[in-house]
């Protein structure tokens, strides 16, 4: 790819800020954090662009107790005094969430960041169905911001270089102003994310084209370089400590690789380089670190296959582990040998491979890839456990693959019309905005009746109605509890391994048969009280045979199939459950918050609803039974 005349030609930098920590782990820094950082990202002296919102960050905000608008003011302000541009990630339908928005909050959104201090918006939809991205640039444009139209780069036979060329030229039609290339898996063949880009340039050299992937299959600083080659205006980079792995390729790399080659780059200041790493080094040490999977932390050729996306294999790993302890206490109860992390992995990895073509081929990128990863669990839960594929199929997953959130790129299976039809879905073939109607008049009256502030340029307002459920749970001050529970019950498992490796060490050598019943431990200048049982017969309350009997004769129960936070109603429009209504097989009783998205329970049995089991926000575990349902 040499046809474009490198002479000293200038590449510019964008440091996804927000990206390398939701790639890595399941929470981004604090709005403190944020404010300490910034000085330094600019004294570096290399970005023209950075990263600051969009995508994850506002749930995440509200997660950990966090007004998102806040810190997203504080956090842009800097870099726009400084002449940094700002930029956000949002999903076209799905605007900053997994499901679809209605278009009067999508509208009042980039209103919102745009007043916040967000330059850029950089729009994805997860299937590149032009009339999601379409909406979004016109709103986009309204607002006053650069409308960055991104596509959604994947490896198939659909996806073909003439294909993302057209589409290009379709969101340029629309009024985008610049284009991305999205390769979200870092997937993208060097050779052919070269000639996307020179296709694109071709026909339109004077719109700026921004390239970013992935560093986790290994393909990343090859495409970068071919990118480049090709015409490519900005670079999306990482680094460290949180490059490489599941995230992005340090800048350190791309600056040399790129000078080298002939481009003129930035110069980097190493101080503050070396100041903005170890700040996040600190912010990991704080709490991020807890966070985050070690094997996030690594690139695998395995990703080729599955072609899943840095930005989801932080939360993915982070779910890993409570689906591998449910499925090895099953394993147990039947007297089979356990799984290891590897042997989950690779089984979901495969099935992402078998069942993504049967699903029409849809980019695997937020929150697509979440469906089709979190189908490919639950067959592989099913065939651990002896039970027929396709058995566990949410409301979501339905929702793709029939039109309802936009048009999948390739053909459905024969199998999977087949269970559509068996389960009475529909196949719709309409604009998906028109299934969503207007809602911001029902949430205004729901922050009236609670006395809620709307907040400036109503940003509190839009926060509600994205974020219901996060935001009513911030508002409470449940969210924060949660969240400093979640982080001590993470710092005391990290203690307890510390202490099982010291065990491990010292057996019998220096502690012989001494067995203390409590100790103080130090964690990063924090002491632990721990309490240390030795009983490992203890077991909880367990009914009785005859109870269990006599409870079975008297309800139907309806268990949860997954791990998650249990809520009743994902928004202010759905009725919920109460304890008297009736239940039909097939109809919902609910929904369970797990690995990124609201998966829809449904009832398999008939009855009255005799008793719902726990509050909307409650943690559940698999199998937990979630309602109660009479006979009579």
């Amino acid at each position: 790819m040499q046809d474009i005349d490198m002479e000293k030609r200038e590449i510019k930098f964008c440091l996804v800020f927000r990206d390398m920590w939701q790639s890595a782990g399941k929470y981004v820094p604090r709005a403190d954090q944020l404010r300490k950082i910034a000085p330094e990202i600019i004294r570096m002296g290399c970005f023209s662009r950075v990263e600051t919102n969009g995508g994850g960050f506002e749930q995440i905000c509200l997660l950990f107790g966090e007004n998102p608008n806040d810190s997203v003011r504080e956090w842009t302000k800097p870099f726009r005094m400084a002449g940094i541009q700002t930029q956000m990630l949002e999903r076209g339908l799905n605007g900053l969430r997994l499901s679809p928005v209605p278009a009067d909050v999508r509208k009042l959104m980039f209103k919102v960041k745009k007043n916040q201090g967000t330059d850029i918006v950089r729009t994805f939809c997860g299937l590149n169905d032009i009339r999601n991205i379409k909406d979004s640039i016109i709103y986009a444009k309204q607002a006053g911001m650069i409308s960055q139209a991104a596509l959604s780069i994947t490896v198939s036979p659909i996806n073909t270089v003439e294909y993302y060329v057209n589409l290009a030229d379709e969101c340029l039609t629309y009024g985008a102003d610049e284009i991305c290339l999205k390769d979200m898996s870092g997937i993208g063949r060097p050779t052919t994310i070269g000639k996307i880009i020179k296709g694109i340039k071709d026909k339109h050299p004077d719109v700026p084209v921004q390239y970013h992937n992935h560093a986790g299959p290994g393909f990343a600083s090859a495409s970068i370089l071919e990118a480049a080659r090709a015409g490519a205006d900005f670079i999306d980079v990482g680094m460290e400590p949180l490059a490489w792995g599941s995230g992005h390729v340090d800048l350190l790399t791309v600056q040399a690789m790129l000078k080298d080659d002939g481009f003129s780059v930035p110069e980097i200041n190493m101080d503050a380089y070396m100041a903005v790493r170890t700040m996040c080094m600190q912010f990991m040490d704080d709490f991020l670190g807890y966070f985050i999977n070690q094997r996030s932390r690594q690139m695998s050729a395995l990703l080729i296959g599955p072609g899943l996306p840095g930005g989801m294999m932080g939360s993915l790993m982070d779910d890993f582990e409570q689906n591998l302890k449910g499925i090895n206490k099953w394993l147990e109860k039947k007297g089979k040998a356990k799984l290891t992390e590897d042997d989950l992995m690779i089984k979901l990895f495969d099935e992402v491979k078998y069942i993504w073509p049967k699903l029409g081929y849809p980019p695997l990128v937020t929150p697509f890839s979440q469906y089709v990863k979190n189908l490919a669990i639950m067959n592989v839960i099913l065939i651990i456990k002896e039970q027929p594929r396709w058995g566990m199929i949410f409301e979501n997953i339905w929702d793709m693959v029939g039109g309802r959130t936009g048009k999948v790129p390739g053909p459905l299976a024969p199998e999977i019309i087949e269970l559509a039809k068996a389960n009475n879905k529909e196949f719709y073939t309409g604009n998906p905005q028109d299934l969503y109607p207007d809602m911001l008049d029902v949430f205004r009256k729901e922050m009236q009746e609670n006395d809620w502030d709307l907040g400036r340029d109503d940003e509190e307002l839009f926060e509600l109605a994205m974020h219901p459920e996060q935001y009513r749970e911030y508002k409470s001050g449940r969210a924060k509890k949660e969240f400093i529970a979640g982080l001590e019950a993470k710092k005391k498992e990290s203690c307890s391994g510390k202490i099982a490796a010291l065990e491990s060490v010292n057996d019998k050598q220096m502690l012989g048969d001494f067995k203390p019943s409590s100790m103080k431990i130090d964690i990063n200048g924090e002491v632990f009280a721990v309490t240390v049982s030795y009983d490992e017969n203890q077991t909880g309350y367990s009914a009785s045979s005859s109870e269990q009997e006599e409870s079975s004769a008297k309800y139907f129960s309806v268990e949860s199939p997954l791990e998650g936070k249990f809520f009743l109603k994902k928004d202010s429009a759905d009725a919920g459950l109460k304890v008297g209504d009736r239940i039909s097989v097939g109809d919902r009783i609910g929904y369970i918050e797990s690995m990124k998205t609201f998966n829809a329970i449904n009832s398999n049995v008939a009855g009255t609803v005799a008793e719902i089991c726990y509050k909307s926000g409650d943690n559940v575990q698999e199998q937990a039974v979630l309602v109660k349902l009479s006979q009579r």
